[in-house]
């Protein structure tokens, strides 16, 4: 639980970006049957530097390991960082130079 893998390719000036998040996602019913405590993502940024690329708040409804994809408009060479936090309050971050 935890790793993230991170593909970002530019075109034309967009770069398109694919993020796999290795995560449970354990719904409260889910956790209710297996008597743990429930635990999902509940926020996912992309930064290029200081700049915001992607913002999402999610819930419960995202599946166990969900892809994003996503497009910004940016450059070859430049580092996208993601990073994610759960309801557990944990948080991970990685970058990933864009290609």
């Amino acid at each position: 639980m935890g790793n993230m893998k991170i593909k970002a390719k530019e075109k034309n000036g967009v770069v398109g970006v694919k993020v796999l998040i290795k995560h449970d996602m354990l719904t409260y019913d889910q956790a209710k049957k297996k008597g743990t405590e429930a635990n999902f993502i509940t926020h996912i940024t992309g930064k290029v530097g200081d700049k915001i690329v992607y913002d999402a708040s999610t819930s419960q409804f995202l599946s166990k390991n969900p892809m994003i994809k996503f497009k910004f408009k940016g450059k070859k060479g430049d580092e996208l960082t993601m990073s994610w936090v759960d309801l557990s309050g944990k948080s991970v971050t990685e970058s990933k130079k864009i290609k």
